[in-house]
């Protein structure tokens, strides 16, 4: 059985940004390369979720919250997605991950953290104001939406912030008000408040983009042998 060929970080963003800027694709970097298919298209999902991080690897494995992991489950066993549509949508690292959660899942009903006496301890949806959607929406985009951190920090559901984040993402911030109650301060915006709430989203953004410029700028380093400081 021929060896498996093991890429440096900085070879699989050159393969990622060919992928993605039409140059090659998949099936041909994973040839040329001397690499697997599902490892190519691994690598095009992480860095299209994460950005340049997802593929760098780290000491610790990601952890993921309980609330991720159920809704997780519960999608796929809808029967609708598929194991790679899932990973995409919950930004799961690999499908073998996936599918310990299933069986997991399958095999206890639920997802118990120990210790805790049974007790689910998920995440929870909760009402929120839309200063505090802005802020969510945030913290979630400048930490290259990393959900699960921003679960545990605000207290809310998976399905909360994805659904924010995709909603300003695409609507911009007067998606993020909540019309449901037809309140004046929830779905009417001043156009000075418009303006604080679409600055304060836009920092974030460029955070996120000086965070990927300040990581590109190490691992060049890192490859060289020089140290970044």
């Amino acid at each position: 059985m021929p060896q498996k060929t093991i890429l440096t970080a900085e070879e699989k963003i050159k393969i990622v940004e060919g992928c993605l800027s039409g140059e090659d694709t998949m099936e041909g970097s994973a040839k040329k390369y001397g690499v697997g298919f599902d490892s190519v298209r691994r690598w095009v999902r992480l860095y299209q979720s994460r950005g340049i991080e997802g593929l760098i690897p780290t000491a610790t494995p990601r952890k993921y919250a309980i609330e991720t992991k159920k809704s997780a489950v519960e999608d796929y066993l809808t029967g609708k997605y598929s194991l790679l549509d899932i990973c995409k949508k919950y930004d799961i690292t690999q499908h073998s991950m996936l599918q310990k959660w299933i069986i997991w899942y399958n095999s206890h009903g639920d997802f118990k953290r120990p210790n805790s006496g049974g007790e689910s301890r998920m995440a929870k949806g909760r009402k929120t104001t839309l200063n505090e959607r802005i802020e969510i929406v945030g913290h979630c985009i400048a930490n290259n939406k990393y959900y699960d951190k921003t679960i545990e920090k605000y207290n809310v559901s998976y399905s909360q912030i994805y659904g924010w984040v995709r909603k300003y993402e695409q609507n911009g911030v007067d998606a993020l008000t909540d019309k449901r109650g037809k309140c004046k301060d929830e779905s009417e915006m001043s156009e000075v408040e418009k303006l604080k709430a679409q600055l304060k989203l836009k920092e974030s953004e460029n955070l996120r983009l000086q965070m990927k410029n300040e990581l590109l700028k190490k691992l060049a380093a890192l490859e060289r042998g020089i140290d970044a400081n």
